[in-house]
């Protein structure tokens, strides 16, 4: 039996190194099913994120697709998603670097059939009977315009693409009905945004291929329309929010008619393309994923009696579901299971994992498992979040002390917490802290009205949950009230910065390609998000006064606590130098102050070593600003300003 060992809180020596999660940890999308065949998407951060198509066989082989060097990754809006199809023998895939698409046949190298131009494609769909692709497609070609998006259609032996439909500023999920005679798809338009106002619409596929007789069946500026999806009876089902919650709806020529009704979100945000929630399982029945209070169900829906009937199964995190005869196929997690494609037997109920996110033995006595918690927070409103405690089976603390706390607050602002087993919460919880991932105002999963509170309010409603979240546990006793810390990425960061420059609360903080000014964010983000604070913040120019006053930049003279940054320098979503106004300005007014950036990184880290830098980083630099001992060596980082030295 081991040995209890009593030690402070953040020094307890734990299994999960930074180096571990890293290099162990992968990232799962995009499933897709050929036949007895199912195929995925993975990142590997040991390959610096490069992402392969994997394939499971019949006979349960599982072997590599697209060979190195090439990154089946798309950059359609920025975020990509969906990046490739699947016909037979043959994979149609975006590369990463140059953005074309590539076809890759059993025995043969990957080809480039798309033109040698700056066009991004994503969210393909295969058109059999014309031989060819119909992708969401992005120019670029034009410098200083505007990306202009549209829908084209791609010869699956190459040529110049054939766009369909045009004049929209975005498009999303082109789906064609079973025999080949129609095309659905989504269109939205400044300044809404995808969870904002959609349009559904159908059009008749003609006999040169182009479309006509296009008509408008669902949606507008305060309906969200997303995952189109025909059945194989021909009717054309969708989610959309018009009853405040996003639910399954069917479409016929007669109208449309809802099919769950249920207080209950059957989609996620469309931040990427491509993640559906429902999927055909047969004539007459649709498997779903539905999530209320940020768990995850599976269900199955009959599309004649609209009877759903829930599926039992452990997993609490659904996403890219898809669906054969008897068997549901997703990416899925559980508080105690990590991110894995998984395959469930429908009449069983038995799952069996095709591949985890994290290969390496996990002892459960080491896993600090979330309890889901509610909380007041400003405007008589409340708030919610995951709790995790300290957890690790070799340590406790000394008798009246009391853990620090990281509160998480995630990007978006429309994404949402997760209860699925994250090893980089766990690198927390395991060396003593106490953990807070909240699902403030704004976030998906909790209705539309929740989503849209923030709007006119960001900066404020999703810093006040935080601030009452970190408080309120506190007040329980569950945490240390002088060792508040808070941390987030991209509008996460923001929030973070909003909650460390105007509030008092937390006494540290760290910032993930956070935004500081957002004056600049408008004038330089990219197209996808270009609008967007018209909704969060108002419209710019006319309210530069609230933008101004909204930005951390502007007022650091009220910031007070220390703050490590984080920023990868080919970010285009977020451009470095938000990160480095707020670096000087700390830097000039004294306050320590840490900046690490990464040369060969975008929006988001996924490079191994990088990291495996960023998670080191920011607990050395919570070492020295609380002062507890790290129990692993670990290199420092340089800390301007630090009392006592700079490192």
């Amino acid at each position: 039996m081991t040995q209890i060992r009593i030690a402070p809180y953040g020094s307890w020596k734990s299994p999960f190194t930074a180096g571990l999660i890293s290099s162990a940890t992968l990232r799962l999308e995009q499933v897709v099913l050929q036949g007895p065949e199912t195929y995925w998407l993975e990142s590997r951060p040991a390959e610096k994120g490069r992402y392969v198509v994997v394939r499971r066989t019949a006979d349960g082989r599982t072997e590599d697709v697209t060979p190195a060097p090439f990154n089946v990754r798309s950059l359609v809006h920025e975020y990509g998603g969906a990046s490739y199809v699947v016909q037979g023998d043959a994979i149609y895939f975006s590369n990463f670097q140059d953005q074309r698409i590539y076809r890759l046949s059993r025995g043969e190298d990957p080809r480039p059939i798309s033109p040698p131009k700056a066009l991004r494609y994503a969210d393909g769909v295969m058109d059999s009977r014309r031989r060819r692709l119909i992708f969401v497609m992005e120019d670029h070609s034009v410098s200083g315009r505007e990306a202009v998006n549209s829908l084209a259609a791609l010869g699956l032996e190459g040529g110049e693409p054939v766009i369909l439909a045009w004049g929209h500023d975005f498009y999303s999920w082109p789906r064609l009905s079973p025999d080949g005679s129609r095309l659905a798809w989504t269109t939205w338009d400044h300044p809404s945004m995808p969870w904002d106002g959609t349009e559904l619409w159908v059009g008749r596929v003609g006999a040169d291929g182009g479309l006509d007789d296009i008509s408008l069946v669902a949606g507008g500026p305060r309906e969200s329309v997303v995952q189109p999806m025909w059945s194989p009876e021909g009717d054309l089902y969708f989610v959309s929010d018009r009853s405040g919650w996003w639910n399954v709806y069917r479409w016929r020529e007669g109208g449309v008619e809802s099919m769950t009704g249920m207080e209950a979100e059957f989609a996620r945000p469309q931040w990427s393309l491509g993640n559906y929630a429902c999927a055909n399982e047969s004539r007459g029945r649709m498997l779903c994923s539905c999530t209320t209070e940020g768990t995850w169900r599976l269900a199955l829906l009959d599309t004649r009696s609209k009877d759903l009937e829930p599926v039992d199964t452990p997993f609490t995190e659904i996403s890219h579901l898809q669906a054969r005869p008897g068997q549901a196929v997703f990416v899925g997690g559980s508080p105690t299971t990590p991110s894995s494609v998984v395959q469930v037997d429908l009449q069983s109920g038995v799952a069996e994992v095709l591949r985890s996110s994290f290969s390496l033995p996990l002892d459960r006595d080491y896993v600090s498992v979330p309890t889901p918690i509610n909380f007041p927070t400003s405007d008589s409103q409340k708030a919610h979040a995951f709790f995790y405690s300290p957890r690790n089976r070799d340590f406790q603390a000394p008798e009246g002390q009391r853990p620090p706390l990281l509160v998480m607050s995630h990007g978006g602002p429309t994404s949402a917490a997760s209860s699925a087993l994250n090893l980089a919460v766990q690198y927390w919880t395991s060396r003593g802290f106490a953990v807070l991932d909240v699902n403030y105002r704004g976030s998906t999963g909790f209705g539309r009205d929740f989503r849209h509170s923030l709007y006119g309010r960001w900066g404020l409603a999703d810093v006040d949950d935080c601030v009452m979240g970190a408080l309120h546990l506190a007040g329980r006793g569950l945490a240390d009230v002088e060792r508040l810390a808070i941390r987030g990425g991209s509008a996460g960061g923001f929030c973070t910065l909003c909650a460390l420059t105007f509030h008092r609360t937390f006494q540290a903080g760290a910032s993930y390609y956070g935004i500081s000014d957002l004056e600049t964010l408008a004038r330089e983000t990219h197209k996808f998000e270009s609008r967007y604070l018209d909704h969060l913040i108002g419209p710019y120019p006319e309210r530069r006064d609230v933008y101004v006053e909204r930005s951390p930049i502007h007022s650091v003279d009220r910031l007070s606590c220390p703050v490590i940054f984080f920023q990868g320098l080919e970010d285009r979503v977020v451009p470095p130098d938000q990160a480095l106004k707020m670096v000087d300005a700390l830097r000039e007014k004294g306050l320590p102050v840490a900046y690490v950036a990464f040369p060969d990184e975008q929006h988001g880290f996924r490079q191994a070593g990088n990291i495996q830098k960023s998670l080191e980083s920011e607990l050395y630099f919570y070492s020295r600003i609380f002062g507890f001992e790290l129990a692993d060596q670990v290199d420092p980082v340089p800390i301007e300003n630090l009392p006592g030295g700079g490192s």
